[in-house]
This record gives C-alpha cells, sequence and structure tokens, in this order.
C-alpha cells in the first residue's frame, strides 16, 4: 500500500525543455561572475564538470562539498571567496528565470490532493542545486517549500541521481519503507533507478526523458490524471 509518494521536479512537477532551461541559466550565470573576473566559457565548463562530480559523489562529502571542492581545485582556493556571489545569483537572479518553464496547474492540484488524502509527499529532486534554487523551482510550479515533509538539495544529500544510493539514503533519512513509497518522474535513467531500492515508480510522459530507449512498457505511466487514477484519489 502507497503512502508516500516522492516527486521529481523538473520536467515533472515543473515542466521544462531542458535545453532552453540550461541556457538561458548558464548565460545569467556567466553574465552575473563575469564581473568577478570568470571567464564566461571556463566558467560553464566548470559547473558542468562539478555537477558531474556531484552525480560521481561517493557519500564521503556532501554534494555541496564536493562541488566546491572541484571548483577549488580547477580555480584555485582563493576562489571559495566567491561563494558569496554566487549565492547572491541564487537569491536574486535564478528566480526570474521562471519563464524558461512551463507550468502545469495539474502538478500543484495534484500535491495538495495528495495531502489531502493523507500522503507523505517527499520532492525527490536530483540534489546538484543549492537549497535556495530549488525553492525557487518550488514556487514555479504554484507550489512552496513547506508542501513537502523534505527536499532534497546539494546541503542536505551525498549521492546523486541515478544511483540508486540516493533512494537508499532518501529511505532511511526519513524512516520510509521502501515498498509503501511511489517514486513520479519523466527520467528514465535517473527515477528508474528508484525500482533497484525496492520503490515503485510511476513514469510522468509529459517530458519524457529516455535517452536509452528503455522498454518502460511494464511501468505504470501517463499524465497526472493517470497518477490519480493509479493511485485511487
Amino acid at each position: 500500500m502507497i503512502k508516500t509518494v516522492l516527486f521529481d521536479l523538473d520536467g515533472t512537477l515543473l515542466p521544462m525543455e531542458m535545453d532552453v532551461f540550461v541556457n538561458r541559466y548558464f548565460t545569467a550565470l556567466a553574465h552575473t561572475m563575469q564581473p568577478h573576473g570568470y571567464n564566461p566559457k571556463e566558467l560553464i565548463d566548470a559547473v558542468w564538470a562539478g555537477t558531474a562530480a556531484m552525480v560521481q559523489n561517493d557519500g564521503s562529502c556532501t554534494n555541496e562539498e564536493r562541488f566546491w571542492q572541484y571548483f577549488a581545485d580547477r580555480f584555485g582556493k582563493d576562489a571559495l571567496r566567491d561563494i558569496p556571489h554566487f549565492e547572491a545569483f541564487y537569491r536574486e537572479v535564478f528566480p526570474t528565470l521562471s519563464d524558461s518553464c512551463g507550468h502545469n496547474p495539474d502538478a500543484k492540484r495534484v500535491v495538495r490532493k495528495l495531502k489531502a488524502a493523507g500522503y507523505t509527499v517527499v520532492l525527490a529532486t536530483n540534489p546538484i542545486f543549492p537549497a535556495i534554487a530549488t525553492e525557487a523551482r518550488i514556487r514555479w510550479t504554484g507550489l512552496e517549500p513547506e508542501d513537502f515533509i523534505f527536499y532534497t538539495t546539494y546541503e542536505n544529500c551525498r549521492f546523486s541521481k541515478p544511483n540508486p544510493a540516493y533512494y537508499d539514503a532518501l529511505l532511511k533519512e526519513l524512516h520510509l519503507p521502501a515498498e509503501e513509497c511511489l517514486m513520479v518522474g519523466n527520467d528514465a535513467d535517473e527515477d528508474l533507478a528508484a525500482l533497484q531500492c525496492g520503490i515503485s515508480v510511476f513514469m510522468l510522459t509529459d517530458c519524457l526523458i529516455n535517452k536509452h530507449g528503455t522498454d518502460l512498457s511494464g511501468c505504470p505511466q501517463g499524465g497526472f490524471r493517470d497518477l490519480e487514477a493509479y493511485l485511487g484519489i
């Protein structure tokens, strides 16, 4: 019996064309950081590589620590003094990028409906963003961070999708039995990894990502209305 629903964010609760969003995001970040001495291309390359380092994190440190370790290795330890400038970007500029994403009112409606029906709702987004950026993206959906009992960020996680250890750690953190959880996501690689931990998966197909052509025929799938029908709410 499902008691907890874990939602992905980007492409699931928050409709987006990833290329459009990433282009806007990196353009804004590079513009913000250029006056602080960062070459735009070098900075973007470094953020990509730092993200890859978080995806490969072995759990020995948080994703936040892993990212800034890489950043300091790339630009020198003095670059860590610029962290407040990055934080200011996420606090002041990043929230203005909402028009790079879509909006589906069904996301808010279904989350609130689940809560009203007594389900526990968790935001299981890939934890490669700081909390302040994750909270901004939650608000773009029409929801609030408080709508979730927990949301994963680079500060509070030591693993990333598609590593099954991400899901294992989340289950342990929240004391959740895997068999009582349902993961709702749009990325076949990142979200189906939950199956390896005993978590059921519903694939939301509105912004489906299936880079490797994984056979999804055995997986419940569809839009938010189909999810409601699947859960009987």
